[in-house]
């Protein structure tokens, strides 16, 4: 179960990495983070404590299936930066992100190799 989890939430362990070493030094745009996550919509991916989840972008933004109220792209590019910018690795959850809807996006980010 658990790995159908990994499975459904990324792919890949090397491929994982890669996206991730690539994102995590900023070497991608906002422009193009958006376009992955949009990329991945409708795919089930997974909180971090293991709930399904599912999403659709619709413009700027991010409706979870979990969730009322959509998520903006403003929320998930200021996660992105604090991301980036976070060089003591103190970014290790959900909370740290203290953004709206950070279970939501940081599911998202993982699902992508982000985080």
């Amino acid at each position: 179960m658990e790995m159908e989890k990994k499975e459904a939430a990324g792919g890949g362990a090397a491929a994982k990495e890669e996206s991730r070493a690539i994102l995590a030094e900023g070497k991608i745009t906002k422009e193009e983070l958006w376009e992955m996550i949009t990329a991945y919509q409708g795919k089930t991916i997974y909180t971090a404590k293991g709930l399904p989840l599912t999403y659709r972008v619709k413009g700027g933004e991010l409706f979870a299936d979990r969730k009322k109220k959509s998520i903006t792209r403003a929320t998930f590019e200021q996660a992105y930066q604090k991301i980036i910018e976070d060089t003591e690795h103190k970014i290790i959850g959900p909370k740290s992100l203290n953004c709206f809807g950070a279970p939501y996006v940081w599911a998202v980010f993982k699902a992508l190799g982000v985080v």
